[in-house]
């Protein structure tokens, strides 16, 4: 019998907001790259643009090291810039097994620190969400 895979969805990520037009923004994410579901972002200072955010700093992308939103569907920036909506401000319960990090972000007390970034604004990961 074949094993049937199902894609996240929002509801897998997404457990409770209060008010989609206060809590959601729609960006610009840094081309090159491919963002799935609950790509947890940080903001590049000189641009405004988005993109995962790293375990450290990035030269050229400095600021993308704080994390400061988590992306609310897929998107394919491969072939250059592409707009995103996000989740930015609370209150809102995340849940952590939805959640996707940078390759950088690796470990346990990175991820950590992630998740208590993202909770100054108002979004909050649960592991039991």
């Amino acid at each position: 019998m074949p094993v049937l895979v199902a894609s996240p969805t929002l509801g897998d990520l997404l457990k409770y907001e209060l008010n989609a037009s206060y809590c959601r923004e729609t960006v610009i994410l840094k081309g090159g790259a491919s963002y799935p579901l609950g790509a947890v972002l940080g903001k590049i200072t000189a641009t405004a643009k988005y993109r995962l955010s790293p375990a450290a700093a990035v030269v050229g992308d400095e600021g993308a090291e704080t994390a400061v939103a988590v992306l609310m569907q897929a998107v394919d920036a491969s072939a250059g810039d592409a707009i995103g909506v996000v989740v930015s401000r609370g209150p809102v319960i995340l849940s952590e097994a939805a959640l996707a990090f940078d390759a950088s972000v690796d470990q346990a007390a990175e991820k950590d620190a992630k998740k208590t970034q993202l909770a100054q604004a108002g979004l909050v990961v649960r592991t039991a969400a």
